[in-house]
């Protein structure tokens, strides 16, 4: 048999075997992985779709929390995963967007490691300050930092804090100091504790301390606002034109079959639509918006990543 044979007949047997490898998909428990600590905004959207895509497919969905550098160490771990469906990536911006800008060198490649399989949402930011600094708005933070250059500090343990804080202080023209955290959660402790004065922090892992008033929010970073917290005005009413908030979506490695792709996604579109599922991602500040397709998907992350790039260099920030 020559060799375009043995090509006609290979395809031949591909095309038959995806069917039944969608069928038999999950055999065994799935593995999602989160790029940050437990507790943080990704971590308990996470916990809330992968309990219910468990029930979905009659399979566990174990979620994995690979948090540090950036979110590095879980990419990594997942662009070097089997592609068969037992390890998939619940990650944000931050690896896929921000990090080709905020670091010299990466391990993984965002893009070609990577298959996208769907988005799930938005998870919005506020701007916080701790209780006793003196200011009750945006335009007070940014007058209170003019008048006491380099006594604010602000933390950065993901890039959307990162890259927010830094465009408010390159648009505002203010003299403020970050400080690298590795979780949100041990940021916002400090926050209350008073070791800090500012933090632009996830709805996800801050919307109870923010209700709380253990710490004043003093806006949020989508220009829209959100209806969330609906009565918090943007960051664009004190810095014209600021617009930013933090997306979210479910990868798998390079190379994941179709199949298993179109799956995957069908069955996590199923548990976003659920009344119960929205409300509870609500609850912990996060907007369920998502993808239609993973193709629609696949293109989103590619404009994300210029986008990011942009805010990147537009704030002045230098890669490590």
């Amino acid at each position: 048999m020559n060799s375009r044979k043995w090509t006609v007949l290979a395809l031949a047997l591909a095309l038959a075997a995806a069917p039944a490898l969608a069928q038999d998909y999950p055999s065994k428990p799935i593995t999602l992985v989160v790029p940050f600590a437990a507790g943080s905004g990704t971590d308990g959207v996470a916990r809330i779709v992968g309990h219910k895509l468990a029930e979905r497919l009659k399979q566990q969905v174990l979620v994995d929390n690979k948090a540090g550098a950036s979110a590095q160490i879980g990419a990594e771990y997942v662009a070097k995963a089997k592609p068969d469906g037992y390890t998939l990536f619940m990650a944000t911006n931050t690896p896929f967007s921000a990090n080709p800008s905020l670091f010299k060198t990466l391990r993984y490649d965002p893009i070609k490691d990577f298959t996208p399989i769907v988005r799930v949402g938005e998870l919005p930011f506020a701007l916080a300050v701790n209780p006793k600094l003196p200011v009750s708005s945006t335009k007070e933070l940014l007058d209170y930092a003019r008048a006491h250059p380099g006594k604010i500090s602000y933390a950065t343990p993901n890039s959307t804090s990162l890259v927010a804080s830094e465009t408010i202080k390159r648009q505002a023209k203010v003299d403020i100091v970050g400080v690298p955290y590795k979780s949100s959660p041990q940021a916002l402790t400090d926050l209350v504790g008073g070791q800090l004065e500012m933090y632009v922090v996830d709805l996800g892992s801050g919307l109870t301390t923010l209700k709380s008033g253990k710490v004043k929010t003093l806006a949020v970073t989508p220009a829209r606002g959100t209806k969330i917290l609906p009565g918090v005005p943007p960051v664009a009413q004190a810095v014209p034109g600021f617009d930013l908030t933090s997306w979210n979506g479910i990868f798998g490695p390079a190379g994941l079959p179709r199949p298993i792709v179109d799956k995957v996604n069908a069955e996590v579109l199923a548990v976003l639509a659920e009344k119960e599922v929205q409300e509870k991602l609500a609850n912990i500040g996060f907007e369920v918006w998502p993808s239609k397709s993973p193709a629609e998907f696949a293109q989103y992350v590619g404009d994300q990543l210029a986008l990011w790039t942009r805010l990147i260099k537009d704030a002045g920030i230098q890669p490590e």
